[in-house]
């Protein structure tokens, strides 16, 4: 198997468009994600703050394996998504942090980009790992319509969590 890397500069399709987030990318991410009914379902309801959305953007330039996604036709910034939790020893990473704009929802724009992560990982490991709030029903039903199997119930900080599977 390759050496892993987690940090591609692009990963395009018909669809999505996804580049690293930089430090400088904050004022126009946040415009897509101050909207408060993209985080009704998600554990960080207050996440279209300003302030609570600036902790989860330093975290996701941190990570150096966050991306913005864009509409490929458009070119219009539509959300972000990123990698995590990296685990060598199980070949697993996790892909999660994402949301999309609210007129992308039910549509192919999710799946799409889902597919480029999880093509792009199935290059390094063997399995993909999806962490989604228990009330974050929208969610679940988006990770199972990808092939993601439930394989527990966990708690992130003080939140329950699903934890969802998708093998190589």
């Amino acid at each position: 198997m390759k050496a892993p890397n987690f940090k591609p500069e692009k990963l395009a399709n018909d669809l999505v468009t996804l580049i690293p987030i930089q430090k400088n990318d904050f004022e126009r991410l946040f415009a897509v994600a101050s909207d408060p009914l993209i985080w009704e379902q998600h554990p960080a309801k207050e996440r279209y703050k300003r302030d609570v959305f600036k902790s989860f953007f330093d975290g996701a330039v941190q990570q150096e394996t966050s991306f913005l996604v864009f509409d490929t036709q458009t070119q219009k910034l539509i959300g972000s998504t990123r990698y995590y939790d990296f685990d060598a020893g199980k070949s697993r990473i996790a892909i999660g942090y994402t949301f999309l704009a609210r007129e992308f929802w039910g549509g192919s724009h999710n799946q799409a980009m889902k597919k480029l992560l999880i093509d792009y990982a199935f290059q390094y490991i063997d399995t993909v790992v999806f962490h989604v709030g228990a009330s974050n029903i929208r969610s679940q039903k988006a990770v199972t319509k990808i092939g993601g199997k439930k394989v527990a119930e966990i708690n992130i900080g003080s939140s329950p969590h699903f934890e969802y599977h998708l093998n190589k």
